[in-house]
């Protein structure tokens, strides 16, 4: 302490004689502490204060933004897993399909062939009913036709 008294009597009030060690300086110095104290008081601790909750709440958003990365993943490989069983329970059901309408067109066309050869044997059963019918007429007319030739080329009348 001695030291100091030295130091600010011999030095600066002496030599320089810019610092004069009054009541004033004590005055100034306790209105700097209150300033000082006041100034801590009514503006770094709220400032500090709402740095403090501005960092929380960046910390915060900066996790929300990961967990929503995290979900949007989770999502995604859910999505694409479904995708996958969904892209393969479609192709069972096109091929459930496809062996459906193979099977029904088999059917249909079994069903028309059979359709079509009764269709086709009553026709030929039409057909060989009217060739013996016109086969019949043609013999009678024939007959006939045979008769009017040969009594004209005999010039006669034959006998039947």
């Amino acid at each position: 302490m001695q030291i100091i008294s030295y130091i600010v009597d011999h030095i600066i009030i002496n030599e320089s004689a810019l610092i004069t060690i009054n009541e004033t300086l004590f005055i100034q110095l306790i209105s700097f502490l209150i300033f000082l104290f006041l100034i801590n008081r009514i503006m770094f601790k709220p400032l500090q204060a709402t740095i403090q909750q501005r960092k929380e709440h960046i910390d915060g958003i900066a996790d929300g933004i990961e967990s929503s990365k995290s979900q949007l993943l989770e999502m995604n490989n859910n999505l694409k897993i479904q995708e996958a069983a969904t892209i393969k329970e479609a192709s069972k059901h096109k091929d459930k399909l496809e062996e459906n309408a193979t099977r029904l067109a088999k059917k249909i066309l079994d069903e028309s062939r059979k359709e079509i050869m009764g269709i086709k044997e009553e026709s030929q059963q039409f057909i060989n009913s009217q060739i013996s019918k016109a086969r019949a007429e043609i013999k009678k007319e024939s007959v006939k036709l045979s008769v009017v030739i040969m009594e004209k080329v005999l010039d006669r009348r034959l006998a039947q």
